[in-house]
Formats: C-alpha cells, structure tokens, sequence
C-alpha cells in the first residue's frame, strides 16, 4: 500500500472507530426503505429449498456481455422516460401485478414506449430493487439456467422472483443456500467475482455458514472462483458493492473515488490499491479507472449505472461538473459504447446508496456467441517467428460456427490491420491464429473475432480495434543464416478442379532441402518438384495444389469451408499453410454431363446420385428442358425427391420430339437445393429431316394416358413399334383413335404412312 501521511493515518483511524460503531446498529439499518415490521421481520430464507450444484459447468454472464433484454418492475422506480429508451435498446421484460398491467401499460404507451419490445410477467412483488432480488442467469455448458439465494430482504414475493423466471423461460433454477443480494454481486464472466464482505458477515451471523463454505458454493454454483471480498469502502447501510464500484470489462474496474478530505477516503484507496495489484482473468492487473464524487449528501452515484449492450445509462447527481467529469470516464474507459445520462427527477429519484442499477437487471442473450480467449498476449514476449492466438468460441444457439469467420485482427508498430484465419486445434471449440511479419521490438495490437450461423458475431475485447490487446516482442538481431519464406500463408480454394500455388523463397545463406510437401485432408493433389529439393540460396520456387475432390459442382458462392494443413518438411525446420477448402464445391452430385442424339428412335437413359459425406441429403425439385421444348423426359422417381448420401439413385428416359430443321442443340436443367445443374443435348442434324415429310400429321394428346387420336388430311395407315421393336398396334384410315390404357408406360413410335408412301414417325409417351 502506497505511504500514508501521518494525518491520512489518524482519519483512517477515526473511520475504523466509526465502522466499528456502525457495525452495532440493529438488523434494520442494512435494508432499502422498510416498514416498520419489515426491520424487525426474521423469516427470511424460511421457505427457500436447496437443490444440489449444477452438475454441467456453470458460467455466470457478466452485465457487459449480450443481453436479450432488461428487468425492471412495475410501479416503477424508474422514470418512464428511461422504459422508452430501454426499450429501443431490446426487450424490456416488466414485473407487474395483473392489476397494475393496464395502467402500466397507459403509462409506457403515453411515454413513448415502443410497446412490442416489452413483455409483461404478471408476478406479486414487494419492491422495485430488481437487481437485488431478480435471477442470476447462468449458462450450464451450453444451456441458460437460474441460480436462487435467500434474498437478504423479508420480502417473499421478491424472494419468489427467481422462480418466477424460471418457469417463464421453462430453464432449470438450482437453489445455492447463500444469503445474498444481486447489488453486492458483480462477475467478469470467466469466473472472476466481486462482493463486500457483507456476504461473509450476513451468512455467518444468520445460519453459521463460515467464509469458505460460501467460496465453495460461489464456485460449485456459479462457477466463482476466484471470488474476491473486499471491505466496503462506503461504509453505510447498504454494504453494495454497486454503491461504490462495477466491472466494464474482465480487464476494467471502475472503482469511486472521494476528496483527501472525507473520512472514508482510505478506505476507497484501499480498494483500488487492490484491484491495481491483483491480476483479472487475462493474467495482468486490473486497469482501475477512477470516478470522482463530492461526498456528504451531494448526490453522486455514478457506479450504480447500467451497461445494456453497446449502451451504458449513467445515473446524474446534483453537482454539473461532476456528472460531466463522470461520463467522460466512462467514455475513455469503454470507447464505441454510447453512454447516456440519466437525471434524478420526477419519480422517487436516486440516491448513493440507492440508483439505476438497483432498479433494473439484465436478462443475458440465451442465444450469444461466446469469445473466449483466455491466454491473453500482454507485456514483453520471447522472440519466435510467429505468434499463436488461442480461443475458444462457444455458439449458445446451437448453430455451426462461420469456420472462415474465426479470425485474429492484428496491427503492427501502428500499421494497417492484417487478419490471420484461425483453424481447430483439436481441442473442444478450440481454435489458433498465428500472428507473423513482426520484427525485434515490435508493438503489437491485436483482438479475435467470431461469427455463427445464427448471425450472432462478437469480438474479443469487445472494444476491438478502439481499445485492443496488445504486446510488444523483444528485441532481435536476425541470424545469418536468414529465413525460408512462404508466400501467401493461405490457400482458398472455391470449386472442384480449382488450382492455388505458394511460393518458396529461399533467402538463407545456404542450400536448404525439401524433404517433403503433404496435405493433411486429402482434398488436393500436388503439384511439387522432385523431391527431395534443394533450394539454393537466393532461389524461389512455385509449388501447386490442385481440388481434386471426386465430383460435380454448382459453383454457388459458400462462406462455409473445411481447413487443412499443407507441411513443408525442410532442413531448416518445418513451415506450414493453410488451405481453405469450401464445403459447397463438395457436393457429389454425380450426373451425366452430356447426351447425343445420333437416332430418332433413340431413348436415352441418365442417372445421378449423391456420394457427398458433406452434404448427407440432396433435394431435387425438378428436371426440366431449358428454354425450348424438343425433349421428351421420364424420370424415376418423379420430382421432387431426395437422394441421401450413399444410397439413393435416380432415373432419366429422355427421347426426342418433332424439330425444326436446323436445330441441332438444346439442354436439361436439374434444379436441386444446391442449385442447378445443367446437361448440354446434341442432336445430330441429319436426323431431322423427318419433319420434311408432313406438316398436317397430328398426335394428340401426348403424353397420354390412355385415349390418343392421330390424324392427317393424308394420312393412309398407323403403325405404333415398342422401344424393342414390335409392333403392338396398326390401323388405317384419315383419323384414328386407340386406347393405350394397356400398354406399358414409356416411350412407342408411331409410323404415320402417307397416300404417297412417305413415312412420319413421331415418339408417344404413354404414362
């Protein structure tokens, strides 16, 4: 602790004497406005029920993580004003009686409210100090769920909210029998916690429980640990840690702070001493930023604010250069975020002991990514050629992780940003990025970023690029022997048959051998010297991969891809790149590319498949000819239909109709949910003077299903032929109508034979 003078030590002195006749006063001075019954009420706790810890891992969401929505309780302690800023924000979930709900409703309406971001929860309540009595939201693995304590208030419809919730949501609630309250509790969201020690003084003179039985439940249940207990600087009533104190970040604390010249002064810079010496979840100590307030009965409670996403709602007290100097520190401490004043005025009005973040709670995004990136790079690092980044990402949708969208952000000495793609590690939701291109003495600033199926991105800091982590690399002299350098560091590769190179530079004083080049996936082909290689010094070479998966693609643009590592095996060591390979030019939909016409008799049969581990299940909607109408096409099974991965197979009979001479191609569309596949036809274009013979000849209707009529002014005589040859029908006459019904569905010729002797033959299709 920083040296006292001799004055500073007789007021601490003086204070503790003060603290120690505070703690005399009777049961009632530590709560919010009470009745008279209410102080000398013992019943808290008498119906609470103890569950055991959960048994999945339980994270306890800080406030400046995502929030779905905000708590607050109806009649209000708010003003409505706020509810409308609130609720432009994101959900505003209101605790209101059944009788109160039409009137709280007339008041939002009336205020500016926007009324489909707010959900009414018909509850009983006692208060409006929502904080202190609302849920503890945690995530248990991957799912939401409460945690419930005695509310250290005689008040059971508060006590009850937990419950409450936990059937609005339908999640689990577990009971941690810990006397405590939501405004002596703040968390970092990786398993740092802050309270005063009231929540040791509480449980020990109420039911016995000692100072490590409540770490331990703090840690079983809520995942606390460490779980830092301070003194309470403020020394009044309340005992809050929201009185004087909040996280903004895992890394930021914003602590209070009073004039030289009050008596709690050192007991304010005993707790910032605190946090300056003791190490946040990223393995520095915590960055303490500093706000001033006036002491005595000024009004002042600028610690009692509300982070709501991007936005932080600061209560206002009564001195203007105060309330300015205390949003511009939290507008150097969370730059992006926008921050908001929020006077005292018309409604029952903050107090120091009592503001904006004692009135409200919020209810974290059930649905959030989760960047977690825990080996935080900070201070002086050991000279190596590149830098991994390690994080994990935690999608709470349920959705895949965006692979390619996993990235590490990095600027160095001040430079432009540069982006590294981060590929699994093989650990559970673990990824690396690697951090290049530095020198000796280099600064370097650098923050991760991630996105999911579900649209949820986030970044770690959330500040980014404004407020990012940073590191600086000791000095380094570069060794003669120099370096093998690869370029680029990463390969895209889009669709099947695609081909990328990367270049190998020697820039050595001395030959340098490849012993080998190998694709871990078993996606590409190489294209690489004879190997063993020695490179000289000095001379650079190309090596080329090609996509060589087995199958057809549709060229629709992805951003979903498959990573994989190419190694370089060298005498100098190994160097690696990373090949992006997209998921969609995978798609094995197998299918006949091109069909030619060389007979007009001639029925071609086609068939497709799917053979894509990568997509299991492929929907084909319809096969169709594209754009002209000179095809007749059977397909079995008739569209649309699924083909499943390794099983499934489909049928196509395509023949030809009539045509007009001179036509000699066309094609065939597939469309599927892949896209659309397309098969070029060629005609042969001597055949197609069949039509010469007649224009009058007519066949109707075709297809047909039973009944067909032919027809013509010179028309002799019919003869219908089978695909094999036989004739299964002959009649003559200008006009001749046959039933097919019979027959077997498929593809017949029918020969129309003219008075003349000229044959039109023209294709049936019987169904």
């Amino acid at each position: 602790m920083k040296k006292l003078s001799i004055l500073t030590l007789l007021l601490l002195m003086a204070a503790i004497t003060v603290q120690a006749q505070d703690n005399k006063k009777p049961d009632w001075m530590r709560w919010h406005y009470l009745s008279e019954e209410e102080m000398y009420d013992t019943s808290r706790g008498m119906n609470f029920v103890e569950t055991d810890p959960p048994t999945g891992e339980p994270r306890f969401v800080a406030e400046f993580e995502p929030m779905q929505g905000v708590m607050i309780r109806y009649p209000l302690g708010i003003p409505t004003s706020l509810v409308a800023q609130l609720s432009n924000n994101c959900m505003v979930y209101c605790i209101v009686s059944s009788g109160y709900q039409n009137q709280a409703q007339n008041s939002f309406q009336n205020a500016g409210v926007n009324m489909s971001n707010v959900t009414f929860v018909n509850a009983q309540s006692d208060s409006y100090w929502v904080r202190d009595y609302g849920p503890w939201y945690i995530f248990e693995d991957r799912n939401p769920a409460i945690v419930d304590n005695i509310y250290n208030r005689p008040r059971p419809n508060d006590d009850n909210m937990s419950q409450v919730f936990a059937n609005f949501w339908s999640i689990p609630m577990y009971g941690m029998r810990l006397e405590h309250t939501g405004g002596n509790m703040m968390e970092d969201g990786r398993g740092h916690g802050v309270s005063d020690d009231l929540v040791f003084q509480e449980n020990l003179q109420d039911y016995g429980i000692d100072e490590a039985t409540v770490r331990q439940k703090m840690n079983d249940y809520l995942g606390i640990n460490p779980y830092h207990v301070t003194i309470d600087p403020q020394g009044d009533y309340i005992a809050h840690v929201d009185c004087w104190g909040k996280y903004l970040a895992p890394d930021k604390i914003l602590i209070a702070r009073l004039p030289q010249s009050n008596p709690r002064y050192p007991y304010y810079e005993q707790v910032a001493e605190y946090f300056e010496t003791t190490d946040c979840c990223w393995g520095y100590p915590y960055r303490v930023y500093r706000v001033d307030e006036p002491g005595g009965y000024t009004l002042a409670p600028y610690t009692n604010s509300l982070i709501l996403n991007k936005t932080v709602y600061v209560p206002l007290g009564t001195n203007t250069t105060y309330n300015n100097d205390a949003l511009a520190v939290y507008q150097e401490a969370m730059p992006g975020y926008e921050i908001i004043g929020v006077p005292s005025s018309g409604y029952s009005g903050w107090e120091n002991t009592d503001a904006l973040h004692c009135r409200t709670r919020g209810v974290m995004d059930f649905h959030m990514l989760f960047v977690d990136h825990r080996d935080v790079l900070f201070g002086e690092q050991t000279w190596q050629d590149s830098i991994p980044v390690v994080s994990k990402f935690i999608a709470y949708s349920g959705e895949p992780l965006k692979t390619d969208s996993l990235l590490v952000y990095y600027s160095i000495d001040g430079g432009a940003y540069q982006v590294a793609h981060m590929t699994a590690t093989g650990n559970p939701d673990e990824y690396v990025g690697y951090i290049k291109g530095y020198e000796g003495e280099s600064s370097i600033n650098y923050y991760v970023f991630g996105a999911d199926e579900s649209g949820h991105r986030y970044t770690q800091p959330v500040f980014a690029d404004l407020d990012p982590h940073h590191f600086t690399m000791e000095a380094h002299e570069p060794t003669p022997q120099g370096e093998l350098i690869i370029t680029p560091d990463t390969l895209w590769f889009e669709h099947n048959g695609d081909e990328q190179a990367f270049t190998i530079e020697n820039q050595t004083n001395t030959v340098v051998q490849i012993n080998s080049i190998t694709e871990e996936g078993g996606y590409l082909l190489p294209d690489t010297p004879n190997l063993p290689y020695n490179l000289q010094v000095g001379e650079s070479i190309s090596v080329g991969f090609l996509f060589s998966f087995p199958l057809k693609t549709n060229n629709r643009a992805s951003d979903d891809y498959v990573s994989s590592l190419i190694k370089v095996q060298t005498s100098v060591g190994e160097k690696f790149v990373t090949a992006m390979i997209s998921k969609q030019g995978m798609v094995n939909f197998v299918y006949q590319d091109e069909m030619y016409f060389d007979d007009p008799t001639l029925v071609i049969e086609s068939s497709f498949f799917n053979k894509s581990v990568f997509v299991p299940t492929i929907r084909v909607f319809s096969i169709t000819e594209k754009d002209t109408d000179y095809l007749n096409i059977e397909t079995n099974p008739a569209p649309p239909f699924d083909l499943e991965f390794d099983g499934d197979e489909a049928f196509m009979f395509v023949s030809l109709k009539d045509f007009a001479k001179g036509y000699v191609q066309t094609s065939i569309e597939i469309e599927t949910d892949y896209g659309i596949f397309e098969i070029a036809v060629h005609i042969n274009e001597d055949i197609l003077s069949v039509n010469e013979l007649s224009t009058e000849a007519k066949l109707y209707p075709n297809p047909t299903t039973g009944l067909f009529t032919v027809e013509g002014a010179n028309m002799s005589k019919v003869e219908v032929y089978n695909l094999m040859g036989q004739k299964v029908h002959e009649a003559e006459g200008q006009s001749v109508s046959i039933d097919a019904a019979g027959w077997n569905k498929g593809i017949y010729l029918v020969n129309i034979v003219e008075r003349n002797g000229a044959v039109v033959t023209k294709k049936l299709v019987v169904k």
